[in-house]
């Protein structure tokens, strides 16, 4: 017990004495590694230049898809403004390895490696695997699932040498017709998007890749995209305060190493009409770190979105955003002439020199803490296989199957009886054939076209399939007039099973009354179809719940359990309910 009390006192001191802390550091630190860390970053920070101190502000974009023009200008900027970090992008990820190998190689500082890896690399890097969108997880009951799927996609980080992901996101999505929200929200409930958000970032940070919570203050119930022009969040603070803030406030000394600011007008937080979030003292110094109390860093959205690069000039933008508190200026356009502007307000005595300090004292420290003082090069060798093979596939199925939710079942036609024909009627746009293949392992089930209902003997189990595409996170979710007519003609004189391999929105205007049996997939790939078909078959349970309010009649909770017995092989139904672990 004294050597506890005694530790516990050499970190108080440590941290007083250090003047700067982190909101992350990695578990079970000894007391010769947080005397090694105070060391390296007084004498890193002391080592450098004006300059180079400055530069550790700024985080720009590598593609490998844009050019040895592009990648030269990218080389140039790594050399010349000695820079922070980089966010890699689109799209080789064996050429992303060898330059970032060469542009850490190149900088006195290690440089801060991030990804936009929401629902895993595959977000950036087409040949990675994909791992669920967070409406998915927010689904999910035992949050176990989401923090293992979590580890993984830091396990693909650090084969690639990134070591932050900008995740989770928390913004709690009240709006359905949210344009760049949507999927990449757990929710519109705020305690399972906190429960979710959680499991996420200690899935990163337990295995040392950092974790970025965003888009703080919350940008969750907006109806314009941030990428193209500038949103309005005009709620005011009772609201803000119970829902866009909530996660942010209830995750601030969770030890989440980031966050994420946006590029948000937010009236009743900023009186200055037309003050982006990411640019506003009031939101990010007044409210962030003095009212919440966050240590952690703080970093713009990417800084050419259109919310403010229509309005900023570059450069200026980087000046503005760093006044107002951030620490790192993510996507800049103009990295020389922002150190530029933010050195004059620094001899006009406009940001003092403390607050770089305490700034780029926060970045050595973290950049200790992910290992980056000793950064070891990483081998491209077989790095698509490294990134998409049987284990990714193994995990994310698991994670389908935790997030199937079944609305209703009212004559139990799940599972299916392996003795039985069944017909299958695929509707809407995307790809289906999986889905087919692997019911067929467990049962007969005959394809036919909508075209084609009237064939089907009355009374038959139909199973229905509204195959969304998924291509990307931000296609429309809305099921066509054509579908909701096929499926009003089969509810007239069949059994039958709708499955929605998308959206939980789909359903917001589809007559569900008539229809026996409702299950959503919320995505349509090989794996979502997969999970789904081994829960018809019999093989898993169902246990998920809507993450989201749809409708009036399909509330955030709904859902029902089937467990299946381990002696017949056959799932016992047991009534819906509406708790969330």
């Amino acid at each position: 017990m004294q050597n506890i009390k005694s530790q516990i006192t050499f970190l108080i001191i440590f941290i007083f004495s250090l003047k700067i802390s982190a909101q992350y550091q990695p578990k079970n630190l000894s007391k010769e590694d947080l005397q090694k860390v105070n060391s390296w970053v007084d004498k890193t920070y002391n080592s450098l230049s004006q300059d180079e101190k400055l530069g550790q502000l700024f985080i720009v974009a590598l593609y490998t898809n844009k050019g040895e023009d592009f990648i030269n200008n990218v080389r140039n900027i790594v050399v010349n403004d000695k820079i922070g970090g980089l966010i890699l992008m689109q799209d080789d990820a064996a050429r992303e390895i060898n330059l970032v190998n060469e542009f850490q190689s190149k900088s006195k500082i290690p440089l801060m490696i991030g990804m936009d890896a929401e629902w895993g690399l595959y977000q950036r890097i087409a040949a990675a695997h994909k791992f669920p969108w967070a409406i998915t997880l927010g689904a999910v009951q035992d949050k176990k699932v989401i923090y293992e799927m979590a580890q993984k996609i830091a396990e693909d980080c650090k084969r690639m040498g990134i070591n932050w992901d900008f995740a989770p996101v928390v913004d709690v999505n009240t709006n359905p017709n949210n344009p760049i929200i949507g999927n990449r929200s757990f929710g519109s409930d705020v305690q399972n998007v906190i429960n979710s958000a959680l499991a996420y970032s200690n899935g990163l940070q337990d295995s040392n890749i950092l974790g970025a919570i965003k888009h703080f203050p919350g940008h969750g119930d907006t109806s314009t995209d941030s990428h193209l022009d500038l949103p309005v969040v005009s709620h005011n603070l009772d609201r803000l305060n119970s829902v866009e803030l909530a996660p942010f406030k209830a995750l601030m000394n969770k030890g989440i190493g980031g966050v994420m600011v946006a590029h948000l007008y937010v009236p009743a937080l900023e009186p200055q009409k037309g003050i982006p979030a990411s640019v506003s003292k009031n939101i990010i110094t007044g409210i962030l770190k003095e009212k919440f109390g966050y240590k952690g860093l703080i970093i713009t959205d990417a800084l050419n979105m259109g919310a403010v690069a229509k309005n900023f000039k570059a450069g200026e933008l980087d000046a503005l955003a760093f006044k107002a508190g951030n620490d790192i200026m993510l996507f800049s356009q103009d990295v020389a002439t922002g150190k530029k502007l933010i050195q004059q307000a620094i001899d006009k005595g406009e940001i003092s020199q403390n607050r770089v300090e305490e700034s780029v004292k926060k970045i050595l420290l973290t950049k200790y803490f992910l290992g980056l003082d000793k950064y070891v090069p990483k081998n491209p060798e077989n790095i698509n296989q490294d990134l998409n093979n049987d284990s990714h596939k193994k995990i994310v199925q698991n994670v389908y199957a935790n997030a199937l939710t079944l609305l209703k079942d009212e004559k139990k036609l799940l599972p299916l009886n392996c003795k039985e024909t069944y017909y299958y009627i695929p509707l809407e746009e995307a790809p289906y054939e999986t889905f087919l293949n692997q019911l067929n392992l467990g049962t007969t089930v005959i394809l036919k076209k909508s075209s084609e209902i009237s064939t089907i003997p009355a009374n038959s189990k139909v199973i229905v399939g509204f195959h969304k595409d998924n291509s990307t996170a931000y296609k429309p979710y809305k099921i066509s007039d054509a579908s909701k007519k096929v499926l009003a003609d089969l509810n007239k004189n069949q059994n039958v099973i709708l499955n929605v391999f998308g959206s939980p929105y789909a359903l917001r205007d589809v007559d569900i009354s008539k229809t026996s049996t409702v299950l959503v997939s919320y995505e349509n790939n090989d794996d979502s179809m997969t999970a789904t078909a081994n829960s018809f078959n019999g093989k898993t349970k169902i246990s998920g719940r809507l993450p989201v309010l749809v409708n009036d009649s399909l509330k955030y909770g709904m859902g029902m359990d089937l467990n299946v017995s381990v002696k017949t092989n056959f799932y016992q139904p047991k009534n819906s309910k509406t708790i969330v672990k």
